[in-house]
């Protein structure tokens, strides 16, 4: 039984000649290896942020404080296009990652409108009710980093879409 020599040697069978007949990858499959990992990080990024508004609403419940229907709407939409944006880029599929990026930027703008009806309900008391104002930094706080999140995902995404589909032949 003969050891296999590890070492920057030739494979066995060739002489050294045969480069030229070597596939290569092409850059774009390249590109949507990276861009799909890329997108994974950006998704649980994303999650993380949901997750923040989920706790938020079940804190908003806790205190018995009537439900934000708005704000309940977005992270549940959001959640969705997350999952759905995730079997997009497992599958590739193209369809799954426009849903994705209609659906999970109708969530953000939905948890800005709450973010700015949430402020204009509450009246500017100052560091007396530091409580309230916790949770209320915590909601633009992920509805801020939400939104940066959001664009980026969606530069990433138009990216890996663009990369995805087939080459257009010149005729």
């Amino acid at each position: 039984m003969q050891q296999r020599n590890s070492g920057n040697r030739r494979p066995s069978g060739t002489d050294g000649s045969d480069f030229s007949y070597r596939m290569v990858v092409d850059n774009r499959y390249t590109k949507v290896a990276k861009g799909k990992s890329t997108l994974s990080k950006v998704l649980v990024i994303q999650a993380v942020v949901v997750v923040l508004g989920v706790f938020d609403i079940l804190f908003t419940l806790l205190k018995k404080e009537p439900l934000e229907i708005l704000a309940a709407a977005s992270i549940s939409l959001t959640l969705i296009a997350i999952i759905i944006g995730e079997l997009g880029r497992k599958r590739s599929r193209v369809s799954f990652l426009k849903f994705y990026m209609a659906a999970s930027s109708i969530g953000i703008l939905g948890s800005i409108a709450s973010g700015i009806e949430l402020k204009a309900s509450t009246p500017l008391v100052g560091l007396s009710n530091w409580e309230t104002d916790k949770f209320d930094l915590l909601k633009i706080a992920c509805v801020s980093v939400g939104l940066f999140v959001q664009i980026f995902s969606i530069s990433k995404t138009t990216s890996l879409i663009g990369n995805m589909s087939p080459p257009k032949r010149a005729s």
